[in-house]
């Protein structure tokens, strides 16, 4: 296998930003696969106005049942509790060939609080992670460079060096954090749940077939 993507949340519900993204980065790193891996129980998101887990699946699933690249992964509803990366990086590791390169793939604000993680400095030792800005970021951006930088050092490990190329910190006994500058796309979950319970069109913001979805089922009313 060429490499895969793990890219974890809680797609509630999953957007064309999601996709996009998705899909540069597997582009961008010559992924055979990306794994989206909706979580059970968020351990750090309320749950008010979280959909079922089942139908967040099942939205992700339609989303991108026309895509060979993209695998809609259950694993985390799977299992009861919480639903931690640690675990998931776990398993993934374990089922796929030792030379199989595997990547966490996150944004840049779910990063910088990768500290508040359980057992996050192990993944470090585990798994690559490909780091995703904002709209705003890009990777030549000297000042979200040196925040990174600077949480890197305080909140992970000490020892990170930023290459020369600004793509990536590298670490002389630890995984390497790329950097990677995806296409601007301002959609977010939540405002796509506000315009719902406002009764407006989410249409052109979600697949027409997580449209539909949600419109069968009466999600985020």
């Amino acid at each position: 296998m060429n490499g895969i993507g793990l890219f974890g949340g809680t797609f509630n519900p999953i957007h064309l930003g999601h996709l996009r993204t998705a899909q540069e980065v597997k582009e961008g790193f010559g992924l055979e696969r990306v794994y989206f891996i909706p979580s059970a129980i968020p351990p750090h998101k309320g749950i008010a106005d979280l959909a079922k887990a089942q139908n967040r699946y099942q939205m992700l699933a339609e989303a991108i049942y026309d895509n060979p690249g993209f695998v809609a992964s259950d694993v985390e509803l799977k299992r009861e509790g919480r639903s931690y990366t640690i675990d998931t990086v776990s398993h993934f590791i374990s089922i796929f060939e030792k030379d199989t390169p595997c990547y966490l793939i996150v944004g840049s604000d779910a990063f910088l609080e990768i500290n508040t993680w359980k057992s996050y400095r192990d993944l470090f030792d585990m798994i690559p992670l490909i780091v995703m800005k904002r709209p705003a970021q890009t990777s030549r951006d000297e000042d979200f460079l040196n925040t990174l930088a600077r949480y890197i050092s305080e909140s992970v490990t000490r020892g990170y060096e930023l290459a020369e190329d600004k793509s990536c910190f590298l670490h002389a006994g630890k995984q390497a954090i790329y950097l990677f500058d995806v296409t601007p796309i301002d959609i977010s979950s939540t405002k796509i749940r506000n315009l719902i319970r406002q009764g407006a069109s989410v249409k052109y913001l979600v697949p027409d077939s997580v449209d539909k979805y949600i419109q069968t089922k009466g999600l985020y009313r």
